[in-house]
């Protein structure tokens, strides 16, 4: 890692908590590549919403395949780019597939990831953006989209519990968790100007980024 930036960022955290604004606020600060998980590109994701049961499976390989053609094409890219940020880490994958499906689609989806060719690029640093339930919901509402007003607070529970575990024992990179409860990183300059301080000083482990400021 650079003694100024990391090379490759990823932003990660539950629905509703705010890692595409990062991400994207990132990108422009390093001027680097930028690579969103592509959510509104799968044709089953509304599906999923309207009916759980019905739509995992399909919804959960749609995002395997293209996630795995993303970290192809960052693969065969020039890695000689100073910066690259992404809000999407590719361990996510199973992190949503064994929230989502029953134990024989679990099962199928197994058979189909060992067969997917995914030579994701480890992260220099992994920001983790943590929020509470109810947080989580008034942000999701206040963007307004449409197939997302089906989520309920249960599912954003389990989904929120599913990630402390994973970075609980996330090792790959370095890990900065961030309680952006109480924080605009998209629209406070003096928030975000103290995250990135603590970007520049995340340089391995686990770090913690806990500042309080208004409510939003």
């Amino acid at each position: 890692m650079s003694t100024d930036r990391p090379g490759y960022i990823v932003v990660e955290g539950p629905i509703g908590v705010g890692k595409t604004s990062l991400a994207r606020r990132l990108a422009e600060s390093f001027e680097s590549d930028l690579l969103l998980e592509g959510a509104d590109e799968n044709p089953f994701i509304e599906r999923f919403y309207a009916d759980p049961r019905a739509g995992a499976l399909p919804t959960q390989l749609f995002f395997l395949f293209q996630r795995a053609r993303q970290m192809a094409a960052m693969r065969q890219a020039d890695m000689f780019q100073p910066v690259r940020v992404s809000d999407f880490l590719m361990e996510k994958d199973r992190l949503f597939a064994e929230l989502t499906l029953d134990p024989d689609e679990l099962k199928l989806y197994e058979q189909v990831y060992a067969h997917v060719t995914v030579d994701a690029p480890v992260p220099d640093l992994v920001i983790y953006l943590q929020a509470p339930v109810d947080i989580l919901m008034k942000r999701i509402a206040r963007r307004g989209i449409h197939y997302e007003r089906r989520i309920d607070a249960d599912y954003l529970q389990r989904l929120s519990e599913a990630y402390a575990r994973m970075f609980l024992y996330y090792q790959a990179s370095p890990l900065l968790i961030v309680n952006a409860a109480h924080i605009n990183l998209v629209d406070s300059d003096a928030d975000y100007n103290a995250l990135l301080e603590q970007i520049h000083m995340t340089r391995k482990g686990v770090q913690y980024f806990n500042p309080m400021s208004e409510a939003i």
